[in-house]
């Protein structure tokens, strides 16, 4: 009895302290172990041929991710300039071949093929030019290369042609689906093209922004839908999973309205107890169906693997340093970290789970850039 007595005293306690078993100690070592990790992953046929199987279009993301986190870091570390634009070239080059093989429906969902997009003049995915675009973009504003030069300028020409021919202002990704996260990553990818070659689109992030306070966002929350089709109406509500990053990718177009997504999806999605935080998928006034993107619910706590990594690039793009540390001391505790002769991997997720942490923890340098109009 004095035994149980004594257990029950010290529970409590014992939860309290747990988290400090768990929180992160040096960022810099992180993410040095980290870009070991996915530097091995590009290498890794099987680590890669897993993610297509699971989902083409991760496949196209981890690029993104990996090449956005290698920019950062080039940005931040010239000395390591040299070496991470060589990855970085040779991802975008492989990508650049397989579109070229194989179409945009090789990093796209099988349904793509179904039927004809409605908004789309070129009848192609705003996913893959938006991903492709951004990664082409970044990679100049490190350090500019004539090898890149006609292929961003051919892709942001693409990317003028999709906004101008939907018939709401907001392209597809998919026939008559159109995302917040394609539509914002695009936007995102021309705002670091105008830093690049001198050009401006502000009329038409003007434009989207608009149209997007009037239809895009949902009344009860505040937030920016999920999805839609491509007359603009709503086919999914506000989700994590794709908040986080539209947050992120708006802050090259309007700080303030990126700045109240993020709050806003804090609000009502953001959760922490005992030192430990994490996010769940939708906010109470809608509740969405799981998917391959959300990942399961995790009972009791309501907490999802997606919303909650992209909420760790959402808490560090906008030096939430609190949420962030609670955010990643949930990481080590839940998704298993290990470290294969300093090459850091996340056994509970994948490769672009694994680049998605990294990037949010690179991320700062290349955005300072472009919102001052440094060149480097």
């Amino acid at each position: 009895m004095r035994r149980a007595l004594t257990l029950a005293l010290c529970l409590p306690l014992w939860w309290s302290l747990l988290h400090l078993v768990f929180r992160p100690t040096s960022r810099v070592d992180l993410v040095s172990r980290l870009t070991f990790g996915q530097q091995r992953a590009w290498t890794d046929e099987s680590a890669r041929g897993a993610l297509r199987r699971s989902n083409p279009e991760w496949d196209l993301m981890h690029r993104l991710f990996t090449v956005l986190a290698l920019a950062n870091q080039a940005l931040a570390d010239p000395g390591a300039r040299a070496a991470h634009l060589g990855l970085v070239d040779g991802i975008v080059e492989d990508t650049l071949e397989l579109e070229a093989r194989h179409g945009h429906p090789h990093f796209l969902l099988p349904y793509a093929q179904g039927e004809p997009f409605r908004a789309s003049a070129d009848q192609r995915s705003l996913f893959v030019d938006g991903e492709l675009a951004l990664m082409l973009a970044a990679r100049q504003a490190v350090e500019p290369s004539a090898r890149w030069v006609a292929p961003l300028q051919a892709r942001v020409a693409v990317l003028e042609r999709a906004f101008a021919s939907a018939p709401a202002g907001f392209p597809e990704s998919y026939p008559d689906e159109g995302w917040t996260f394609c539509n914002t990553v695009a936007l995102a990818a021309l705002r670091v093209a105008d830093h690049v070659q001198g050009t401006d689109h502000r009329a038409l992030f003007d434009t989207w922004l608009a149209r997007a306070r009037r239809t895009l966002v949902d009344s009860s929350t505040g937030l920016l839908v999920s999805s839609f089709h491509a007359d603009a109406a709503p086919r999914d509500g506000p989700e994590g999973s794709t908040l986080w990053l539209a947050a992120h990718m708006l802050v090259l177009i309007d700080p303030t309205f990126a700045r109240q997504q993020y709050d806003g999806a804090k609000r009502l999605l953001g959760r922490h107890a005992l030192g430990f935080g994490w996010a769940t998928e939708w906010p109470q006034s809608w509740r969405g169906q799981a998917d391959v993107d959300s990942g399961p619910t995790i009972p009791l706590v309501d907490a999802h693997a997606g919303s909650s990594g992209l909420a760790v690039l959402g808490a560090a793009a906008f030096e939430d340093e609190a949420f962030e540390e609670e955010l990643l001391t949930s990481l080590h505790f839940a998704a298993f970290p290990s470290d294969d002769d300093g090459a850091r991997r996340y056994l509970a997720g994948n490769v672009l789970a694994d680049a998605v942490v990294l990037y949010a923890l690179s991320q700062g340098p290349l955005w300072t850039a472009v919102r001052r109009g440094a060149r480097s």
